[in-house]
């Protein structure tokens, strides 16, 4: 029974272009995986059409494929395809105790704290979540006792489609993101955070994307988000043509 590393890998038109580097992404974490014997899971076949769910939802079916495919798994990391692992990381799967697991949301505050606002007001009245509980659903950890609140997740997201892709044309707040931190406070999940080397967020904003990767210096998952496609594409590349 094998840990698992799980990333989707689609492209949308309304995003033309914007999965060319993510190959990048996968080959980080392959190389990850195959040197720490985990097995790595790339979706790259829609399970919705796009006018129905986005890429970046398809994570929520981590769980449910795995069963489908008949793989036996002890815990999954579900990576976005935007991130890049250093080869040389540590397992973090180690770090767990086996909880449900990842890095708070660094970055714009603004955007996170507009996202909490209106989510709570449209979407969960009677749901707290703590700023500073608030987490990146760039990089999560979970495990079989989470599969019940990934289907619960899957059923909320068929009934409330059009209201959530109103909240984020009306509000340009948070897709996914938002709605797991509600969920798993109504869920009482037993939830863990990780430091912020297990997921890098919004390098620009911290000063940390310049040519010398100093980012690779500091850390082991380093997220590509909150900055422009064609600058996402050149770090990327170079990025991965110094540490893989």
């Amino acid at each position: 029974m094998k840990n698992v590393v799980f990333i989707v890998n689609l492209p949308e038109s309304k995003k033309q272009g914007r999965n060319t580097p993510y190959h990048h992404s996968v080959n980080s974490w392959k190389k990850w995986c195959d040197k720490n014997n985990h097995l790595l899971f790339v979706l790259d076949q829609r399970i919705h059409e796009e006018n129905f769910m986005n890429a970046n939802w398809h994570k929520i079916y981590a769980l449910e494929l795995l069963d489908a495919n008949e793989i036996d798994y002890d815990q999954v990391l579900i990576a976005d395809a935007d991130t890049i692992i250093h080869p040389n990381s540590p397992n973090v799967f180690e770090l767990t105790e086996h909880k449900f697991c990842a890095v708070h949301g660094f970055g714009s505050y603004d955007w996170i704290c507009r996202s909490i606002e209106n989510y709570k007001k449209f979407v969960f009245p009677e749901v707290d979540v703590d700023l500073f509980d608030y987490f990146n659903s760039g990089i999560i950890i979970c495990n079989r006792t989470h599969k019940d609140f990934y289907s619960k997740v899957i059923e909320f997201y068929n009934e409330k489609q059009k209201l959530l892709l109103n909240m984020q044309s009306k509000y340009s707040v948070g897709t996914d993101q938002p709605v797991l931190n509600f969920m798993v406070q109504s869920e009482n999940v037993d939830y863990k955070q990780l430091g912020y080397e297990w997921n890098m967020q919004d390098l620009k904003r911290f000063e940390l994307l310049d040519e010398e990767l100093t980012f690779t210096k500091i850390g082991w998952i380093y997220h590509f988000n909150g900055i422009d496609d064609n600058v996402r594409n050149y770090i990327m590349e170079k990025t991965a043509k110094t540490i893989l």
